[in-house]
């Protein structure tokens, strides 16, 4: 897709398509499917691992102040009631 001040525009294929109410064409999605993943900037080994260990660390330290925060709730409502 074209971009024209950082907004997407459909490409000329694709405004034919919606035009002439072709419908889905299994073949054409694969292709452009295929088209796709081509302009796709896959991450290098050491950039993968490094953001699955950012991801993990943070899941991890968002699970134990839920965990805190739960505990710290139900201490007080056993306090209270």
């Amino acid at each position: 897709m074209a971009k024209k001040d950082g907004i997407a525009e459909p490409t000329r294929k694709a405004i034919e398509v919606k035009e002439t109410g072709d419908g889905f064409n299994p073949g054409t999605f694969l292709q452009e499917t295929r088209e796709e993943l081509g302009k796709v900037v896959w991450p290098g080994r050491q950039q993968l691992i490094s953001e699955s260990l950012a991801v993990i660390l943070m899941v991890s330290l968002s699970t134990i102040l839920i965990y805190l925060v739960d505990q710290l709730f139900g201490w007080v409502s056993r306090q209270v009631f």
